[in-house]
Parts: C-alpha cells; sequence; structure tokens
C-alpha cells in the first residue's frame, strides 16, 4: 500500500523528485541556500481541498519549497474521501494507520512548516502534532464552527500556528483567541474569472462554453451566433437548465428523479410559450464514472422528458451557459453563484439525519454558501432553498419557470448573484496570499523569529 514512499524507508531514500527552483523576489526574502531550502508537508484529503493544495503547491515550488503530501507516503484522496461516522467507522483501523504513519513523517523528515486544507477531522489532529513539537501549522479552509459546535473554536485556535480563511465573516468568530486569522478570498473566484466569459451585461450571460449549447445539428455554437434580446440574454435556440444532482450515488437517487419531474412539469407548462415556442434542453454534469452510470439509468426510466445530456465533467462550463438550475446543497452551488446562473438549491436526507441536523446546525438559517456569505454579511439570500419536505418536484418546476419565462425575475437574481460573489474577493489572489504566509512561516523559524535570514 504505501509504496517506495513507505515510512519503512529512510527518508533519505524515497527518491522523491526535488524541486530546486530559487526563491524569487516576489516573496520578499531573496535566495535560500540549498542547505535551507523550504521543507513543506502539505495535506489535503478531500477533492475540493486536493484542487487547492495541488496550486499552492506550484506557488511554493516556484520558491524553491520541497513539497510531500499524503500521496507520497501512499495515501490515496479516494481512500481518505469518507464522510459520515458510520463509513469512518468502518476504516477506523486505516485511519489510525493514516494517523500513525503522517506523525512519523512529521518527527523524522521533520517538515519546516505543516500546512492543512480542510479535511479538519484528521488533519487538525497532525497540525496540532506538529506545533507541540515546535513546527508552525497553517490550516486553510476555516471549519464550520460558524454552523455548528462553537465550543471547538478554543481547541481549533490551540491546534495551529496560524487560520486562512476563504469568507469573510470567518475571522470575526476567533476574535480573543490569540490565533491568527486572516481572509484571503476564496480560490473559486479567482479560477472562474481565469476562465472568462462568465457574465454578460447586468441580465444576460454568454453561451457557448465547454459544447454544452447547441444547436440543431449538434454543432456547439459560440456567441457570435447568437441573437441577443432584451437584458443581454441569448435568444433563438432554446432555453437551458442545468441539473446538479449531487456526486454521491445515495444523493443522485434521492434528488435526480425529483429534478427530473420537475422538467417534466416545466415543459407541460406555459412558460415555453411566451418564450416564441423555442425548445427546452436540459444538460447534467457527472463528477465521475459511477455517478454518470448511476444518472444515465435514471434517465433512461424517465418519460415525457425533452432532450437531456449527460456527461462527465464540465460543472462550471455548463453553469456559465444554462439559463437557470437546480443543484444539489454542496460546492456546486458556490460555483452556480460564481457563475451567476441563477439557481433553486434542494436537498434531501433520510427523515432521522434531517431531525438530527436540525438539531446540531444552529448556527446558520440556511444550507448554501452564498446564502450563508448574504446572511452573515447583512443582506437578501440570493439563492431559493428548498429542503427535505419543501423539495417537491412542483415547487422546484415553479421557481425554474419564474426565471425561464421573466426576463426581470432573470435579472434580478444575477444582480443578486452578483452582490453576493463580491464578497468573497479579497486584494490578491487568495492561494498566492496563503503561499506568502506559509513561506513567511518558514523565514521566520530560520531566523529565530526575526523575520530576517542569517546570511
Amino acid at each position: 500500500l504505501l509504496g517506495s514512499g513507505s515510512p519503512r524507508q529512510p527518508f533519505f531514500a524515497m527518491g522523491i523528485v526535488q524541486t530546486h527552483a530559487a526563491l524569487t523576489s516576489d516573496w520578499g526574502c531573496g535566495t535560500f541556500p540549498q542547505s535551507m531550502k523550504p521543507k513543506i508537508l502539505l495535506l489535503a484529503g478531500e477533492e475540493s481541498g486536493v484542487l487547492y493544495a495541488g496550486q499552492l503547491a506550484e506557488r511554493l515550488k516556484s520558491a524553491g519549497a520541497e513539497i510531500r503530501g499524503y500521496g507520497d507516503f501512499g495515501f490515496k484522496t479516494a481512500d481518505l474521501a469518507v464522510i459520515g461516522f458510520g463509513p469512518v467507522l468502518l476504516r477506523l483501523f486505516y485511519f489510525l494507520g493514516v494517523a500513525r504513519t503522517m506523525k512519523r513523517v512529521i518527527r523524522e523528515w521533520r517538515p519546516d512548516v505543516v500546512v492543512t486544507v480542510d479535511y479538519p477531522g484528521l488533519n487538525l489532529k497532525l497540525a496540532a502534532y506538529a506545533k507541540k513539537r515546535g513546527i508552525p501549522s497553517v490550516h486553510i479552509v476555516c471549519p464550520q464552527v460558524w454552523a455548528w459546535r462553537r465550543n471547538r473554536i478554543p481547541k481549533v485556535a490551540a491546534a495551529i500556528s496560524e487560520l486562512l480563511c476563504f469568507f469573510p465573516f470567518e475571522p470575526a468568530f476567533f476574535k480573543g483567541t490569540g490565533l491568527d486569522v486572516k481572509f484571503i478570498g476564496h480560490p473559486l473566484v479567482g479560477m472562474v474569472k481565469g476562465e472568462g466569459g462568465r457574465v454578460k451585461g447586468e441580465g444576460g450571460r454568454v453561451k457557448g462554453e465547454g459544447g454544452w449549447v447547441k444547436d440543431e445539428g449538434g454543432r456547439v455554437k459560440g456567441e457570435g451566433g447568437r441573437v441577443k434580446g432584451e437584458g443581454g440574454r441569448v435568444k433563438g435556440e432554446g432555453r437551458l437548465i442545468a441539473l446538479l444532482p449531487g456526486s454521491r450515488i445515495g444523493e443522485i437517487r434521492r434528488i435526480l428523479p425529483r429534478l427530473l419531474k420537475a422538467v417534466e412539469i416545466v415543459t407541460r407548462g406555459q412558460a415555453l410559450s411566451t418564450l416564441g415556442g423555442q425548445t427546452l434542453k436540459i444538460a447534467i454534469p457527472a463528477a465521475h464514472a459511477g455517478a454518470e452510470l448511476e444518472i444515465k439509468r435514471i434517465v433512461a426510466r424517465a418519460r415525457n422528458l425533452p432532450q437531456i445530456e449527460v456527461r462527465r465533467g464540465g460543472a462550471r462550463a455548463l453553469l456559465r451557459a444554462a439559463d437557470c438550475a437546480a443543484v444539489a446543497s454542496g460546492t456546486a452551488t458556490l460555483e452556480a453563484a460564481l457563475m451567476r446562473c441563477p439557481t433553486v438549491l434542494v436537498y434531501a436526507v433520510a427523515p432521522f439525519w434531517a431531525w438530527v441536523a436540525r438539531r446540531v446546525i444552529t448556527g446558520v438559517r440556511h444550507l448554501g454558501l452564498a446564502n450563508i456569505v448574504a446572511e452573515k454579511c447583512g443582506f437578501e439570500p440570493p439563492m431559493p432553498e428548498l429542503l427535505q419536505e419543501a423539495f417537491t418536484p412542483e415547487a422546484v418546476a415553479a421557481q425554474l419557470t419564474t426565471w425561464l419565462a421573466d426576463e426581470a425575475a432573470h435579472a434580478a437574481a444575477v444582480a443578486q448573484l452578483n452582490h453576493a460573489m463580491g464578497y468573497l474577493e479579497a486584494a490578491g489572489e487568495p492561494l498566492q496570499i496563503a503561499a506568502q504566509e506559509v513561506m513567511a512561516h518558514f523565514t521566520r523559524s530560520v531566523s529565530g523569529g526575526s523575520g530576517t535570514l542569517p546570511e
């Protein structure tokens, strides 16, 4: 399991490729001698965290750092990303083994800084272990203490040297703890900006990216071949609804049938007649191969539906192209907001777990991240939420129909999303700021806290 990176072997014999780039002047601390090259243990255990960690690693390597993580010791994201008390308990000995191995790495390799990205259950324990041994630890992505279990705040503050937050309201929760906490902005904002073509005008959207919007012959049509109507929206090719039923098989089975029934209701309704008889198209992105198979199986059993396209990946491109969407709660709702796609958030779990959640999650009134930002920053939540009993095909259909048929309602929804997402931007690129903070900890550690590197 542990392969060539097994801790059973001496660390000097692992054969991991080193990066020898010099530290540039952008970091404000000169070039490190070879003997002082920073050693960074960078730990992320879930897909979103791995995405951010990968981009952070690129920036740290450009500063001359040597990076190691879970993967260098044989631990795969697919095995680490287990959610829920039951599944974790079933793999308890595996996780105990992961913790034991990584503690040995901290002792024997002795990194200069430990950086943990989200995944608090294990990562914060390892960060605390490092900190007790005099190794600074930086945690990226604030644990959701604002939603539940605020009594964790002192424990989190004691475990780490610095906390870097993606949401502007999070640092206030750690006031008085003595922890160094910074809001750095949300990395998804920069990623979306880099992709370009998100929003066109106040109420309109640029379409044609990602291959999701097609003409009669199935070819992708770019913006140049479209005719824009009132408010900047594109007319003449029909309307596109995005359905994102989640990534886990259980979620898909609970949520997708209701969404398909909602589409059937929309198709039977009068909304499309107000759009000049335009056609309605449905697109569903699948997060992985298993999800794709399950989605196609459920779609194949449905009846009285318009054209449906199922494709692996491309969720952001779809949300950029869609007129509106119905999205299962999770990071995808934040992506929908960043793409300025009018979205109804939906979710349903087993009644027992809904009962538990209502008693445990007491710090917020909303589930969607865009709505939580609005709630904490004091303005109207931009995304309707339909949860549990309220999540019915009829309710979803009514909301989608409003955005399809009413240009003013669509433009207002886009404006609300625009306002909310403005709160996620900070002064600078988030992961570049994170990299600078990490390297600052290294500089202080090797300079004895003076912040000046020795000659």
